[in-house]
């Protein structure tokens, strides 16, 4: 009897002291603790990309314009070349002869004509004489200038400044009358076109009131950023039915001869945001393709809110709706949290951390 009553009260014990045990520590668990910034507005702004293929705003074929023989080249592939420069020469044989012919019956007529006037001077031959012989003249010298021209057309000239494009022909070559002999492009300027969706048209067009002189960047095919801004000049009638794009066109000077026509490349659109309101990236999570955060509401718990991003930033979004000004949100801890639960926060100033994430965005 004894011997039970000792092991009750041994047992009572260590119940007593176990059950003390775990009320000590629920007593000292601490609520978690994650840290928290505010929403913050500030004027900024983004580059909108568009991919865009660049054109020479003159670019045209040289084409043979008399048939015969290709006896000169005097260009080479890639060159540049002024305006009024020797380019291709047929043989010019034929058209030589055909021009002394046209002079010798011009010459001819003349002699016929002088003499008629000095008949219809005396009254012996009619003033519609006078006038044959006059006709049969202007005749002849029209038959010398379109012979000039046949001869003149042998000698193929660059029509204005630029830079030539493959040989189409050789010496040597049998030229027909339009036979492509190269092309040639005049580079100092540069239509660059990009399409851009109907949405981000409306906007640009409510921004800019209409006008189209905004100043837009070009990022080339290497990634680097082209020295010289172009300006949007126009946007064309129609969209395009099967996209839903419309397309810009800007103009790019090309002092230095990089750029060439059917480059391609990304234009960077400036757009705008007054007052946005931004918030850290690392604030957000994903699910199902739709993005949220962890707000925390008066009570200190979790709340999920489904967010709408307007635009990116470094590190930052800028949001449409699903927060409020002032509303604090976690910026750590998103995988340690459910909603509903209570947490203790390290409220930062948004300034704060938007620093710590530029430096990061720099480094």
């Amino acid at each position: 009897m004894k011997m039970v009553t000792k092991l009750s009260i041994v047992l009572g014990l260590i119940a007593t002291l176990v059950l003390s045990g775990c009320q000590k520590h629920e007593t000292h668990e601490e609520m978690p603790k994650y840290a928290a910034t505010t929403p913050f507005r500030e004027d900024t702004s983004i580059l909108e990309p568009y991919v865009c293929q660049i054109r020479a705003i003159r670019h045209i074929e040289v084409r043979s314009l008399e048939k015969g023989y290709l006896t000169h080249i005097f260009v080479d592939e890639g060159q540049w070349v002024k305006k009024g420069q020797p380019m291709f020469k047929i043989m010019p044989n034929v058209y030589q002869a055909e021009l002394l012919t046209a002079e010798a019956e011009a010459q001819n007529m003349n002699i016929e004509y002088l003499n008629t006037k000095a008949l219809a001077d005396k009254n012996i031959v009619s003033p519609n004489e006078l006038a044959l012989a006059k006709a049969k003249l202007d005749k002849a010298n029209a038959q010398v200038n379109l012979a000039k021209t046949h001869l003149g057309f042998t000698d193929i000239k660059a029509p204005f400044d630029g830079i030539t494009d493959h040989l189409a022909v050789r010496i040597g070559s049998l030229l027909d009358e339009d036979d492509l002999l190269t092309e040639l492009s005049d580079i100092a300027h540069l239509w660059v076109y990009f399409n851009v969706p109907e949405a981000k048209y409306l906007d640009f067009i409510r921004r800019e009131k209409g006008k189209t002189n905004e100043k837009v960047q070009l990022r080339m095919a290497n990634g680097e950023i082209y020295d010289h801004t172009g300006v949007i000049e126009t946007i064309v009638g129609d969209f395009y039915n099967t996209s839903g794009n419309i397309q810009f066109r800007a103009l790019f000077e090309n002092p230095d001869r990089v750029l060439r026509h059917g480059q391609t490349g990304t234009i960077l659109m400036t757009v705008p945001y007054p007052n946005a309101m931004l918030i850290p990236q690392k604030a957000t999570f994903e699910i199902m393709d739709k993005i949220y955060l962890y707000v925390v509401n008066k009570e200190e718990k979790v709340e999920q809110r489904l967010i709408q991003i307007e635009a990116e930033l470094p590190h930052m979004f800028i949001v449409k709706t699903g927060v409020n000004d002032g509303e604090r949100i976690l910026i750590e801890g998103m995988r340690k949290v459910s909603p509903g639960d209570k947490v203790m926060i390290d409220l930062k100033p948004p300034q704060e951390v938007r620093s710590e994430l530029m430096k990061l965005y720099t480094e």
